[in-house]
């Protein structure tokens, strides 16, 4: 619970209006789109996980903030969330980890908060209507001057531009196994955490990185990040995979999957609702074994149009049946859907970075030259 804190609304494009509690950033009007997410836990990887850039997310698990943050679990530093919305918020933590509150850091990362809405009920809506802008403003905004703000919002193209890294950087581990060339479309920190741990050194690079940028290091592998956003709106990435396809093993995640998918001749289209949370299962049919998985995105693969790629598909979700992983054997590709990284979990997908570092050590068909 918060306490003297101002009004603030969430304003939908059917007029609905939402009403609670300030908490975080005081930014007055906001207009992102609006999701939800089902994870009773990891609200630090939520507030700072890049996919969420420009998205209000609304948080299915009613209490959140009972931990605070630590200096230890951000996915990135710089987070670019549009804002949070939950049921009841907890600005007491009690956790030996804990640094500051969750309003505290909101606050000074100037990310807007509501507690108090009806969340079960936001979460039905966007089920049922799909994900939809909507407005963060304070409590005096006349609602014909909010939804003519929803309206004239524009949709941002530029995302992942605006979360990669702008420099190439450098991680080195003692006596490394693999050398791996990633490309930052809005990289998750855990994922180079969970490489380094494996000894793997890995050089990232920015998003828009060439194929001859990244041939110059002379990688084992290519790895492709999660991001925000269209897919489609990242061509250089798409050019990239095209490029250097069947030279190295190249490995994808979340939207490095739906790049790869893309680079191959394969479409994508925007989920009605998307796919965020802890929970969701995906069968492995090629062991037919099922993961709980940690999932974040609203693009999918088109599984017809797979036909004459190269690519087959290995996951599937079990609620929906949609495309979870893709894999071309013949020139060592392969990526999923969701987050084999997943912090704090589930973690039933570790193994698929060993895989990764197991492509890397079979012998390429075609020489790695790179023909301009």
């Amino acid at each position: 619970m918060i306490y003297n804190a101002k009004t603030r609304k969430l304003i939908l494009p059917d007029g609905s209006v939402y009403t609670g509690l300030a908490f975080g950033a005081d930014s007055g009007s906001r207009v992102c789109e609006l999701v939800f997410n089902t994870s009773p836990v990891g609200y630090q990887e939520i507030l700072s996980d890049p996919s969420y850039t420009d998205q209000f997310v609304v948080m299915a698990y009613p209490l959140i903030g009972n931990y605070g943050i630590n200096d230890d679990d951000f996915e990135t530093l710089r987070p670019s969330i549009g804002g949070m919305i939950v049921r009841d918020y907890n600005d007491r933590p009690s956790n030996f980890r804990s640094r500051a509150s969750l309003s505290q850091t909101m606050a000074a990362l100037g990310i807007p908060g509501i507690t108090g809405p009806d969340t079960r009920e936001l979460v039905r809506k966007i089920r049922r209507q799909g994900t939809q802008k909507a407005l963060i403003t304070d409590a005096d905004t006349s609602l014909e001057d909010a939804l003519a703000l929803i309206r004239q919002a524009p949709t941002p193209h530029d995302a992942v531009s605006r979360v990669s890294r702008t420099l190439r950087e450098r991680y080195i581990t003692v006596n490394p196994g693999y050398h791996i060339a990633a490309i930052d479309l809005g990289m998750k920190e855990n994922i180079l955490r969970s490489f380094v741990a494996r000894g793997c050194s890995v050089t990232v690079f920015p998003w828009n990185a060439t194929a001859e940028d990244v041939a110059a290091v002379r990688p084992d592998g290519i790895f492709l990040s999660n991001g925000p956003g269209d897919p489609e709106d990242v061509t250089p990435a798409i050019d990239l995979v095209r490029t250097l396809r069947g030279r190295y093993p190249i490995f994808g995640i979340c939207l490095g999957h739906q790049i790869i998918s893309l680079a191959c001749g394969a479409s994508t289209y925007k989920l009605k609702f998307g796919h965020r949370g802890g929970n969701h299962p995906v069968k492995n049919l090629l062991t037919g074994k099922i993961q709980i998985t940690s999932q974040n995105h609203s693009y999918a693969v088109d599984e017809a149009s797979l036909e004459g790629t190269g690519l087959v598909v290995t996951h599937r979700n079990l609620l929906d049946n949609t495309v979870e992983g893709v894999m071309c054997r013949y020139d060592r590709i392969f990526s999923i859907q969701y987050h084999p990284e997943s912090s704090p979990g589930p973690h039933d997908s570790t193994y698929l970075f060993e895989e990764f570092m197991n492509l890397m050590g079979e012998p390429s068909h075609v020489s790695q030259e790179v023909e301009m």
